[in-house]
């Protein structure tokens, strides 16, 4: 039997009252930008569920898509019929017999939302579970855990039943939380901190900073490679590549060796606030995991923090190297964050970087240059690249 709609429940969403109505036009835009190449789908949203009318579309490369769009919490291939007894018992009949095999356990699990429907609930369950237990053999009931859990939705409108079910990637629809600007080194961090902000409906853009000669062209391909992963989660991203190499170096050249660590850091959040506020986002991101390296106990950040007022989010501050390390895995970025390429927070790494930095001692070394003016050259040197996920992938040309 051919499923012709998909049925998207909502997570979190449900649980937002008066602004509900944002939230689902939000994931309905999301959804299309995420099809946008499949032109036949047709979609309507109600109060708690989304529908796609498939109009004999693959519903197998779309139901893979769906499982990466925040804002669901799971998802079903779906047959629609009317909203009449008979005809729920026919359709309800050929849905289970199109997924049963010999021996099978199933059980119906009806929501009447139309609550004029002339059955209740459990007198739908009871003449849906008996029609198809008369019609089908080697089949038995188990309304603990059975094999097949077919789901009615009666509605006024029409009848959904459901048997093939997906989990969504939860959390609520990138855009609803606002934008923010997201650090993005060539390592296993930063990457999952972008995938975890994504979660919570805030759409990204990305900053990297770049230090050729120090730092290769394929260093900067990792990165592009990074920020298309992320866009199977949230849709196109902007990639602002900040040239980086005059400032280390002036570092190098002015600050102790043990502070250059907190100086570089500084300099990162200087210029990443001044992007931000050019692309009128509301808060900085990195992928800081508290005491994990010298610039990440609670000292440093003190210290680094002190030359902005905003926001600064750290999804991962309390989690330990195998737990990101796994969330890199499942999210597809880990095996391009291990490929052996020196990003500028490896490079000029100093052997004994202070852990537990003085602000005033930061400030005082960095007083004797003039770092504003070399941030201002760096800012009008911005290279800016979208990146999708339909681009063609570069890095094999690398080699």
């Amino acid at each position: 039997m051919k499923f012709d709609h998909i049925l998207i429940r909502f997570g979190e969403i449900s649980t937002k009252g008066r602004n509900r109505r944002k939230f689902i036009d939000r994931l309905k835009n999301n959804v299309r930008d995420v099809l946008t190449d499949f032109p036949n789908l047709e979609y309507q949203g109600t109060r708690d569920r989304l529908y796609i009318h498939l109009h004999n579309e693959d519903h197998e490369v779309i139901v893979e898509r769906l499982k990466n769009i925040f804002g669901i919490q799971s998802f079903s291939l779906a047959i629609k019929c009317k909203s009449d007894i008979s005809e729920i018992k026919e359709m309800a009949l050929k849905a289970v017999n199109s997924v049963f095999q010999p021996y099978d356990t199933f059980k119906v699990t009806t929501k009447r939302a139309d609550k004029q429907f002339p059955l209740d609930t459990n007198e739908l369950n009871y003449q849906i579970g008996s029609h198809v237990l008369i019609n089908t053999e080697d089949l038995t009931v188990d309304v603990k855990n059975p094999k097949i859990n077919l789901r009615v939705e009666v509605r006024k409108e029409a009848t959904y039943l459901t048997c093939y079910d997906f989990k969504g990637a939860g959390g609520l629809p990138v855009g609803s939380g606002g934008k923010a600007m997201l650090l993005l080194s060539g390592g296993i961090d930063s990457p999952v901190a972008g995938f975890l902000t994504l979660k919570r409906g805030v759409e990204l853009e990305v900053i990297h900073f770049f230090s050729p000669p120090y730092t290769s062209e394929r260093a900067k391909q990792k990165v592009i490679d990074l920020a298309r992963e992320l866009t199977a989660f949230g849709g196109k991203i902007k990639l602002h590549i900040v040239p980086f190499t005059a400032i280390q170096e002036k570092i190098q050249e002015q600050v102790p060796e043990n502070y250059t660590m907190t100086s570089t850091r500084r300099m990162m959040l200087k210029i990443a606030d001044k992007l931000r506020e050019k692309q009128q986002a509301l808060a900085l991101i990195t992928g800081e995991s508290l005491g994990q390296v010298a610039s990440q106990t609670l000292e440093s950040m003190v210290a680094i923090n002190d030359v902005t007022s905003t926001p600064i989010i750290r999804p991962l501050i309390t989690m330990d190297k195998l737990e990101i390390i796994e969330i890199s895995k499942s999210i597809g970025t880990h095996d391009i964050s291990i490929r052996p390429y020196e990003d500028c927070c490896t490079i000029f790494t100093p052997a004994n970087p202070k852990t537990k930095p003085k602000l005033e001692k930061v400030s005082r070394f960095e007083s004797f240059v003039d770092f504003d003016e070399l941030v201002s050259q760096s800012l009008n040197k911005v290279e800016t690249i979208v990146i999708t996920k339909e681009q063609k992938e570069k890095f094999d040309n690398l080699l």
